[in-house]
């Protein structure tokens, strides 16, 4: 289980632009060829503005939806592989990064030896699991089995305290399925999901070296075990309310506030020794996970937990491994027509494993220092803007207003990379396997975190590495990031008129000022702290406003009878809201923003929203539509659009939308918010 952090995009997408440095040969203009001119805005602006980019640009076989984050993703992938390979072009001394990451590299590239080994990497940790006895055991291993990667029965993380944001907390929370949702084990249109899953289970069990009868035996122990967790599940929409996931405890309270449980053995086998309080986020389904784990057969619990090993490390291992884990939850799931190349694969994988080393190489060739410098005039623009719109809501009193400006005036910014980065000395890479070096990797992030107890927080830590395609705002540190990576074409140009760079990363900008503000970001104050700062009558009034968006989103049918569900999308939908209202508010105050003087055919506002709509140039297949639809807290690419745009009034304006075009929204109809 993560930690909650608004995200502008859980899942990465992508575009076709690699980091530019100064130069003539950047990119300084919108891409007029992904216009469709056979359509008008007012009948669906989002075809309009993307529709040559999507004939264009086809989904390759190996992706599920290819969009413009997609691309540029892809773009960064292709530039740090080659920095990879020209430092594979020496022999480094042990210990450096270049040898951990240019080992990382060979090793998970080496299919030969990957290939020969099979199962053999992970024999060691089955046999250990084969050979608990009691209930006990279980308790301890649930704990210790977590510092290779695997989370059996719920998930633990370090995090700040909600309500202490300056101190860290142990947090337990729902977790331990191996499909995420609890709609999948639940809903009878998932039916052929489950049954895919079920054959995941015992093909992987066999590849594992089980013998096919033990393997089913498997695969009904696993799906009765991952069935009752998900039956107690908080649904996903719940799962998003703040202080209905907030539950501290003295740790001595547990067995009466929770379910009684040898909490000091657990808590204990994983590393927790001088806490005396924890956070219980769902306490009935942590409570049902605990009578799970003390009335289940031990045989079956073993079996649960050896599934969770042989999953977690499927991705480290031989081919059938890796194929059969495609074929689920890439074929069936997603709708992949083909696997990603080893070499992607590997260097995701170090990116989960040494992020800020490669950040490090990364920020070093492509980050300019020019572009930073322009991207805390753009933030410290929309933070004025967003306080001018603040101050001229008519529906918030005085009172709530002012702590809405403390709050906006304490934000962290972080843009690029951070100031100090993370230590991984004590991290080995050993010319072992591959998945042994994923366990050291695993084990080095959990005690990395674990080493956290009992310290202030830092807030000047990063959650997200330099070279990702997305950025954050992180509620419990009231930060917004910008990683290097999101900081080029199509979000952020360093030679692009202000209509192109306020419309695409000014947007993006006011998208993370506005998740402080959105229904979850907004119950937590100017310092972190989970604590109302409202007059009751204007969250009445907050709250009556983001119903219309949240109605509004929930009426759209994205496939089929599939509709979108407002509710759960609504935090990333008053952000998209927000981003386009304050940016749009700055960019008006641009010299740019003050003429109607056409470039490219477009007038400036025009230009404005035609750069936001580029974000969200996306290809998705039928499969990804129905899993991002149950999963993504963000709406389909397209209604990042044609879901928005109808509440902003400037849209109208620039594009001449009347009442007689289908996508018009009588003004009283539409969402106000910040």
């Amino acid at each position: 289980m993560q930690k909650r952090i608004g995200l502008l995009l859980l899942t990465s997408l992508a575009f076709a632009f690699s980091m530019q440095a100064v130069d003539s040969d950047s990119p300084k203009d919108l891409n007029l060829s992904n216009l469709d001119h056979t359509v008008k805005p007012g009948t669906d602006f989002y075809r309009f503005a993307t529709g040559g980019w999507s004939q264009a640009n086809p989904i390759p076989d190996e992706f599920a939806r290819y969009g413009s984050f997609d691309k540029l993703r892809d773009e960064n992938q292709r530039q740090i592989r080659e920095l990879i390979l020209e430092m594979g072009a020496t022999s480094h001394e042990k210990g450096t990064s270049a040898q951990k990451i240019g080992d990382l590299f060979r090793i998970g590239n080496d299919s030969v030896k990957l290939n020969a080994e099979g199962a053999k990497p992970l024999l060691e940790g089955l046999k250990a699991l084969q050979s608990l006895k009691s209930r006990d055991d279980i308790y301890r291993v649930a704990a210790t089995l977590r510092k290779d990667g695997p989370s059996p029965f719920f998930g633990v993380y370090i995090g700040p305290d909600d309500k202490n944001s300056n101190a860290y907390l142990v947090q337990l929370g729902q977790g331990g399925l191996g499909m995420d949702d609890r709609d999948y084990y639940l809903e009878a249109a998932s039916k052929a999901l489950r049954e895919g899953y079920v054959k995941l289970i015992q093909t992987q069990f066999v590849n594992a070296g089980y013998t096919p009868a033990i393997a089913k035996k498997a695969s009904a122990a696993v799906m009765k075990i991952e069935t009752a967790l998900a039956t107690s599940h908080f649904t996903k929409e719940k799962a998003r309310v703040p202080e209905l996931n907030y539950h501290k405890y003295q740790i001595g309270q547990l067995n009466d506030s929770v379910a009684v449980f040898p909490w000091k053995l657990f808590l204990e086998s994983l590393g927790v020794k001088n806490e005396t309080a924890i956070n219980i986020g769902q306490v009935g389904p942590m409570a049902a996970a605990v009578k799970l784990m003390q009335t289940y057969p031990v045989p079956e619990l073993k079996l649960y937990l050896q599934w969770c090993l042989i999953k977690e490390a499927a991705p480290y291992l031989s081919d059938n491994f890796v194929n059969a884990n495609f074929d689920f939850y890439g074929r069936q799931m997603s709708g992949s027509k083909a696997l990603r190349p080893r070499w992607k694969r590997v260097l995701s994988n170090i990116d989960n494993s040494l992020g800020e080393e490669v950040g490090k190489l990364y920020t070093a060739k492509y980050f300019p220092p020019q572009a930073k410098e322009r991207m805390i005039k753009l933030v410290n623009n929309l933070k004025i803007s967003l306080g001018e719109r603040i101050a001229a809501l008519p529906w918030m009193s005085s009172e709530t207003k002012a702590k809405a400006q403390e709050k906006l005036n304490a934000f962290i910014v972080k843009i690029g990379y951070p100031d100090v980065w993370k230590d991984y000395s004590s991290l080995e890479i050993k010319d072992d396997s591959y998945w042994a070096n994923i366990c050291r990797a695993n084990a080095f992030d959990f005690n990395y975190n674990m080493a956290k107890l009992g310290k202030p927080v830092n807030k000047m830590e990063w959650q997200m590495t330099p070279q990702t395609v997305n950025a954050y705002y992180n509620p419990t540190t009231n930060e917004i990031c910008f990683p290097a990576g999101i900081l080029q074409p199509p979000f952020f140009y360093m030679n692009a008129d202000d209509a192109v760079n306020y419309g695409a990363i000014g947007v993006v900008i006011g998208h993370e000022m506005t998740h402080g503000f959105d229904d979850q970001g907004c119950k937590y104050d100017k310092d972190g702290n989970m604590l109302n700062w409202w007059k009751p009558e204007d969250a009445t009034k907050f709250e009556a406003r983001t119903k219309v968006l949240a109605n509004y989103f929930s009426s759209i049918v994205v496939l089929d009878t599939l509709h979108a569900n407002g509710v759960y999308t609504l935090g990333e939908n008053i952000a998209d809201h927000g981003g386009l209202q304050v940016s749009y508010n700055a960019f008006l105050k641009t010299e740019q923003g003050k003429t109607t003087q056409l470039l490219g055919g477009f007038s400036p506002a025009q230009r404005f929203f035609l750069s936001y709509a580029n974000l969200w140039a996306t290809n998705t297949r039928d499969a990804e539509i129905i899993r991002l639809t149950k999963q993504d807290p963000h709406s389909l690419g397209k209604w990042r659009v044609d879901g928005a745009l109808p509440q902003i009034g400037a849209w109208y304006d620039a594009f001449g939308i009347t009442p007689a075009d289908p996508m018009y929204l009588p003004a009283e109809k539409r969402a106000s918010i910040w």
